[in-house]
């Protein structure tokens, strides 16, 4: 008898997605099943990854509701990389129910969270592209009806500039993080941006730094008045050691969450991860007022920095003016 061989799984078991800052679930991909109830075999599904032109392109096969989860934690693990961008590839899909249209417009929270990578899906069905522009969250998705239009559309999105800087799990990173952030925001004229950037990028550093025992990669992306610090390792420090997402608390969860619009936790091919943080951070308006002399010149002005809580909730060590 030939054992029917099991179903390959692109992603491994021992990544993990994450959600900050209330909940935490653990990847575990589900197991799959050679046959359906009636016996008769099913068709195989699954997801391929390749490059076109800097852009990941994930291929679809089968029903969309068999793989949408699977998708997801795909256009995940190709964000972490930090491509031009995703193309989600449905010419190939034999199904899409209305309830996995739905889930794969969640996606759109990627792109929402995620600024400067724009995530696209090609489908020739028009009413899968009508369904996913219509959702609040689909439609931070583009929808094309073929491939070729999906890549180029991606293509003609501005190309951000990023700043990189690699860092030894040392106890001088955290320094190094906050003076390689002070410099980018300097040169992009993001002056007043700089303390709390620097705050958040040195926990991020530090938590990476004590837990993983891994170099570092540190990016720095703005688009569009948000600012988007990135900081993975590269595997767990010890063979076997399961890399954990989980280590950020107390002061530096306080800090990071006070500071950022937003922030999470993205899994990598590697078995390391990226924490991640977006901060607002508008450029300033072209002053309009007439400048009588020299001396009374303004400054450049500095973009306006908004956080969700408000600056007077929060705590005295990330820069609050309100002494406790």
């Amino acid at each position: 008898m030939v054992q029917q061989p099991s179903i390959p799984q692109e992603l491994p078991a021992h990544h993990q997605v994450v959600l900050f800052p209330t909940r935490f679930k653990a990847y575990l991909p589900a197991e799959p099943s050679a046959r359906s109830a009636g016996g008769a075999a099913r068709p195989q599904v699954g997801i391929r990854t390749r490059d076109v032109r800097e852009v990941v392109v994930l291929d679809v096969d089968g029903r969309l509701g068999d793989v949408v989860e699977e998708l997801d934690r795909a256009v995940q693990l190709a964000l972490a990389d930090g491509p031009r961008g995703v193309v989600c590839d449905l010419s190939a899909m034999l199904e899409a129910e209305p309830g996995a249209v739905e889930a794969l417009a969640a996606a759109g929270r990627h792109v929402r969270d995620w600024p400067g990578i724009p995530v696209a899906v090609a489908c020739p069905d028009p009413r899968v592209r009508e369904t996913l522009r219509a959702h609040p969250l689909g439609g931070h998705l583009i929808a094309t009806a073929s491939l070729f239009s999906a890549v180029s559309a991606v293509l003609a999105t501005p190309n951000l500039a990023i700043r990189r800087l690699r860092l030894a799990p040392h106890p001088t990173a955290p320094r190094a993080a906050r003076d390689f952030v002070t410099r980018t925001l300097l040169d992009w004229r993001l002056g007043r941006v700089i303390p709390f950037a620097s705050l958040v990028v040195s926990e991020l550093v530090a938590s990476s730094t004590v837990h993983a025992g891994t170099e570092i990669d540190l990016s720095v992306v703005w688009d569009s008045g948000a600012l988007r610090l990135t900081v993975r390792d590269h595997g767990p420090a010890l063979p076997g050691q399961l890399p954990s997402a989980t280590e950020l608390r107390g002061r530096g969860l306080t800090v990071v969450a006070g500071l950022s619009r937003t922030f999470g936790v993205l899994p990598t091919a590697d078995g390391g991860k990226v924490v991640w943080a977006v901060l607002d951070a508008l450029r300033p308006r072209p002053s309009t007022r007439r400048i009588r002399s020299r001396r009374d010149a303004p400054d450049q002005e500095s973009p306006v920095f908004a956080d969700a809580l408000g600056l007077a909730r929060l705590p005295f060590c990330a820069g609050s003016t309100t002494v406790p």
